[in-house]
C-alpha cells in the first residue's frame, strides 16, 4: 500500500488565512507523514520516489518558504528536523531527484541551515559525486551575473547577488567554481565604481568569499589565487595611473575585509610564498576615504549595580530586566502550548538554560524528564508577598558598620614588619651616595669565583664546529634568489624545464606571450601550455616579470646558454695607439709611422720588430714575413740581448698569462 501523498507548503498568503487550529493540524500532519517516510526500508523508499514523487516538492517548498519567512521557524522545529533527516537520505542515495541540483534550492537550504557542521558536510559529499550537475545549474547563474555586471545597468545583477550569496558562504566549492576563469571577477571589478554604495558592499562580500575560499580545505589552491591577486593588481594599477585616489573594489576589499590579514595566516607553506607577496603588496592600494563608518555600539556603564538571580520562589527576579524577558519566553511558549501554566514552563526554562527550541522540540517530541513528565502542567507562579532584600552595601544615610575591614598589602608580615631585619641592612635616602667607577671595580666581593670560570673554561669545547653562516641570506652583501630553491628535487627539475622552454620562447618569438585572444588561441601558446603545463596567465606574468627584472633575464641567459668554453680568438690585453685618435686598438701602423705601443719608443719600430718591412708573426704565406724572419736571424748576433727571459716574462704579463 501507498503511503499518502506531501502537499506543498503554502506560501505567505495562504498562511495567513489558515486558523492557528487547522493550521497545527497541518504541521501535525506533515511531521507524522515525514516519519513514516523515515521508517521505509531503502527499497520502499526508493520505490515511493520513483512511482510518484511528492516528497520533493514538499521539502523545496518548505524550505523555501523557511529561508524567506524567519517568523515560521519556531513553530516548525520538529518538523524542520525530520526534513532535514529527509533530506540526508535523498543525498545519500544513489538516484537524487534532479531538482536539487539547482543552485537556487542549494541556496535556500544553506538559508535555513547557515551554521550546520553536518549540512556542510552533505554539501561538501553532494558536490564531490555530482559535481558535473550542480556546475551546470551554477554556470548558468554565472553567465547571468557577468552579462548583468558588465553591462549598462549592472544594478539588475543585485538579485541574483542576494540569492546565491548564502550559498557561497557555505560551500567553499560553489566560491571556488564562481571565481575559476578571470571573467567574473573582472565583472565585479568593472561594475564596482558604476553601482550604489550598499550594492558596492555586496560585491566586495562575493569577490571576498570567493578568494578566501580557494583557501579552504587540505589542498588549497595557490596557483589560481595568486593568478586572481595578479589581475587585481594590474588593474588596480592601471586605474590609478588614470585617476589617482579613486574608489575600486580592490582598495575596499584591502581596507574593509580582513583578506590580507587571512592570507597571511594561511600561506605559511614554502610553495605559497608568491600568494604571500602578491597579498603584501596589494596593502600599497589602500585609502583612508574607503573606509566605512563602524557601527556604534552603546556600552552600559557598570553602576555597581546587577539583578537579583533567585528569590524566595526559585524563578528568579520578579521586577526589572530579568523579569520581563523571562516573561517574554513564558509567552512565547504558551503561544504553542496554551494549557501550559507559567510556573510549569520556568521549570522547563531552567532545565534547558532558557532555550526555547529545546523546550518546544522536548514538549513536542513527549522526552521530558521523569520529574518533569510527572510535575503539574498548570501550576501557575506564586504571588512574592515581600520585595526582595538588595545587595548593594548601605549608603552614608544607612548605618555603618561598628568594625570596619582591615587593609592589607603585600608587605604585610615580612621581615621589615616583624622588625627581624638586620641593621646593616637600613640606609636613609639614596644608598652609596660617596661610591665611585674605581671603587665598584674594585670591590670583588660580587666577583664570580675562580673555580666556577675554570669550571666554565672546562665545559667548553673548542673542537665544537659551529655552522658557517658566512653565506647565508641576511649575511650575504647581495641577493640570494630562493625562488628556484625547493624541498623536492624532482619539482626543481621541472621548474627548470619549464624556464628553459619559457627561455627559448621569449628570445626566439617575444609575440608568442601577448595579451590577445589570437596569441591565447595559437599553436605556438597551445604547444607551449602543453609543454609546461602552465595557465595562460601564469604564462603572460612571466613574460611580464622578465621584462621588469632585467637581473632574472640575465640569469636566465648565463643558466641556458648553449657557449662550451671554446675561444677561437684571443684578444689583446694591452694598449694600442688608434689612428688619428680614431678609438682602434687592433694594431695597425698610426699616423705618425709608429705601431702600438708606447710612443717615442726607438725610430717606429714597435713590437715584434716589423716596423721596417715586414712583420715576424704574419702569416707564414706572407713573403714579407718570410722577409722579416730572415732579416730578425742574419742580424741576431749584431747586438747583444741578454734579458730576453726578462723581457718575455713582461711581455707575457701584459697579455694575461702567468709568466
Amino acid at each position: 500500500m501507498s503511503l499518502p501523498h506531501f502537499a506543498p507548503f503554502p506560501d505567505a498568503k495562504v498562511r495567513q488565512n489558515v486558523l492557528p487550529d487547522e493550521w497545527q493540524l497541518y504541521l501535525d500532519s506533515w511531521t507524522s507523514l515525514a516519519e513514516l517516510y523515515l521508517r521505509l526500508s531503502d527499497t520502499a523508499f526508493t520505490k515511493e520516489l520513483s512511482e510518484n514523487d511528492t516528497l520533493t516538492p514538499f521539502l523545496l517548498s518548505f524550505f523555501h518558504e523557511l529561508s524567506n519567512d524567519d517568523s515560521i521557524a519556531p513553530k516548525v522545529l520538529s518538523l524542520r528536523k525530520q526534513c532535514f533527516f529527509l533530506l540526508h537520505r535523498l543525498f545519500s542515495g544513489d538516484e537524487i531527484p534532479t531538482s536539487l541540483f539547482g543552485w537556487s534550492a542549494l541556496s535556500d537550504l544553506c538559508q535555513v541551515f547557515p551554521k550546520s557542521e553536518q549540512f556542510r558536510t552533505l554539501l561538501h559529499k553532494l558536490w564531490a559525486r555530482k559535481s558535473g550537475a550542480v556546475e551546470k545549474s551554477l554556470q548558468t547563474a554565472k553567465n547571468s551575473m557577468i552579462r548583468n555586471l558588465e553591462s549598462k545597468r549592472p544594478e539588475e545583477a543585485e538579485s541574483t547577488l542576494n540569492r546565491i550569496a548564502p550559498l557561497l558562504k557555505v560551500s567553499p566549492d560553489a566560491s571556488t567554481y564562481l571565481l575559476t576563469g578571470s571573467d567574473f571577477l573582472d565583472a565585479l571589478y568593472a561594475a564596482y565604481p558604476k553601482v550604489p554604495a550598499p550594492m558596492q558592499k555586496k560585491l566586495v562580500t562575493v569577490a571576498y568569499l570567493g578568494l578566501t575560499a580557494v583557501l579552504e580545505g587540505p589542498k588549497p589552491n595557490y596557483s589560481l589565487l595568486s593568478d586572481h591577486l595578479y589581475g587585481l593588481k594590474s588593474n588596480e594599477e592601471q586605474e590609478q595611473k588614470k585617476e589617482p585616489g579613486k574608489k575600486t573594489l580592490v582598495a575596499d576589499l584591502v581596507v574593509n575585509t580582513p583578506l590580507l590579514e587571512k592570507i597571511r595566516d594561511k600561506t605559511t607553506a614554502p610553495e605559497a610564498a608568491r600568494v604571500r607577496n602578491t597579498a603584501a603588496s596589494l596593502s600599497a592600494f589602500q585609502q583612508s576615504n574607503v573606509v566605512r563608518p563602524k557601527r556604534l555600539v552603546r556600552r552600559k556603564v557598570d553602576k555597581g549595580k546587577s539583578t537579583i538571580t533567585n528569590d524566595d520562589y526559585g524563578h528568579g527576579a520578579f521586577t526589572g530586566e530579568i523579569h520581563v524577558h523571562r516573561m517574554s519566553m513564558i509567552t512565547q511558549v504558551q503561544d504553542l502550548f496554551p494549557h501550559l501554566g507559567a510556573g510549569f514552563i520556568v521549570k522547563l526554562l531552567d532545565e534547558y538554560n532558557e532555550d526555547i527550541e529545546q523546550v518546544t522540540a522536548h514538549l513536542l517530541e513527549d522526552s521530558l524528564p521523569p520529574y518533569l513528565a510527572d510535575a503539574d502542567r498548570s501550576e501557575q507562579l506564586p504571588t512574592p508577598t515581600a520585595p526582595p532584600q538588595s545587595h548593594l552595601p548601605p549608603k552614608s544615610s544607612q548605618s555603618i558598620p561598628s568594625q570596619l575591614p582591615e587593609r592589607r598589602n603585600v608587605f604585610d608580615d615580612d621581615e621589615f614588619d616583624k622588625l627581624a631585619v638586620d641593621v646593616s641592612r637600613l640606609h636613609i635616602g639614596r644608598r652609596g651616595k660617596g661610591l665611585t667607577a674605581d671603587k665598584i671595580l674594585s670591590d670583588r666581593s660580587k666577583a664570580p669565583a675562580k673555580s666556577s670560570i675554570l669550571a666554565a673554561l672546562a665545559a667548553f669545547d673548542s673542537d665544537d664546529d659551529e655552522r658557517d653562516d658566512t653565506y647565508d641570506v641576511e649575511d650575504v652583501g647581495a641577493s640570494v634568489d630562493t625562488a628556484t630553491t625547493g624541498p623536492d628535487e624532482a619539482d626543481a627539475d621541472l621548474r627548470d624545464k619549464n624556464e628553459e622552454a619559457l627561455f627559448r620562447a621569449y628570445t626566439t618569438t617575444p609575440e608568442f606571450f601577448g595579451r590577445e585572444s589570437e596569441t591565447r588561441r595559437g599553436k605556438a601558446r597551445t604547444a607551449l601550455k602543453s609543454e609546461t603545463g602552465m595557465t595562460d596567465e601564469a604564462i603572460e606574468g612571466w613574460a611580464i616579470m622578465m621584462g621588469r627584472n632585467p637581473r632574472q633575464l640575465r640569469r636566465l641567459e648565463a643558466k641556458f646558454s648553449s657557449f662550451a668554453g671554446q675561444q677561437r680568438e684571443l684578444a689583446p690585453t694591452s694598449w694600442r695607439d688608434s689612428p688619428a685618435g680614431s678609438g682602434d686598438e687592433t694594431g695597425e701602423v698610426s699616423g705618425d709611422g709608429q705601431r702600438g705601443g708606447f710612443r717615442g719608443r726607438g725610430r717606429g719600430r714597435g713590437r715584434g720588430r716589423g716596423g721596417r718591412g715586414g712583420n715576424v708573426a704574419g702569416p707564414v704565406d706572407d713573403k714579407t714575413t718570410q722577409v722579416a724572419r730572415q732579416r730578425k736571424d742574419a742580424n741576431k748576433a749584431s747586438r747583444a740581448n741578454h734579458n730576453r727571459k726578462d723581457q718575455r716574462g713582461k711581455k707575457m704579463a701584459r697579455a694575461g698569462f702567468p709568466g
